[in-house]
């Protein structure tokens, strides 16, 4: 199955189970997303609300050619069928039900520049003893050969801020009228960052009755 929709994370909480228990779970504000391009089996979607002064001209005009107010966050998603996707429409969270299966794409939180204990979990050198190494890095290549530091030696450095993709995330509840989609455990990025969401590649769709 091929489908998405772009959202926002609002933030976590917790469902209460018939058996007493609970499951964490991400609060996401899905859509309704503006239809801005449609190409093949691919549809541009565009997700809240940006203002008019703060567009480029160029660009602005094709939001008005398609009567839709500009967006700030823009992708591509693959569909399985177009039936009911046009440019200058919208989809809405109700693409999704309750039970399926998703993977959610966004940006990891910035931890800013990082030491290898925090960053790869380095265990560190002697805590006592005498030693001055604790949390300093060790050997990273040896002197005859190859005399040189190897590519992707892991080092200090900037850490988070990237692109981040979880699969198989369960949908726990769909609220079409707040469009707002409730998924089991958490997701990448800080509240109020966007997300990518699309039919998970690696789980069989949920098979419904025809109504």
């Amino acid at each position: 199955m091929k489908a998405g929709i772009l959202g926002k994370k609002l933030g976590m909480t917790q469902i209460f189970t018939d058996e007493g228990g609970f499951v964490p779970a991400t609060v996401i504000e899905a859509g309704p997303c503006a239809v801005l391009k449609v190409d093949k089996n691919k549809a541009l979607l565009g997700f809240n609300k940006k203002k008019e002064k703060n567009v480029v001209k160029p660009l602005l005009a094709i939001y008005k050619k398609l009567n839709v107010a500009p967006r700030s966050f823009v992708k591509e998603v693959a569909f399985d069928s177009l039936e009911g996707i046009s440019s200058g429409g919208e989809v809405t969270v109700d693409i999704f039900k309750e039970k399926d299966f998703v993977d959610i794409t966004g940006v990891s939180k910035g931890k800013g520049f990082q030491g290898g204990m925090k960053r790869w979990h380095w265990k560190g050198g002697p805590s006592g003893h005498g030693s001055m190494h604790h949390r300093r890095v060790g050997s990273i290549g040896a002197s005859s050969f190859p005399s040189r530091v190897l590519k992707g030696q892991r080092l200090p450095g900037r850490m988070g801020n990237k692109r981040n993709t979880i699969q198989n995330i369960e949908v726990l509840k769909i609220i079409k009228d707040e469009n707002i989609m409730l998924v089991k455990g958490s997701v990448p990025g800080a509240n109020n960052g966007y997300l990518e969401i699309r039919a998970a590649k690696k789980k069989e769709p949920v098979k419904r009755e025809a109504t």
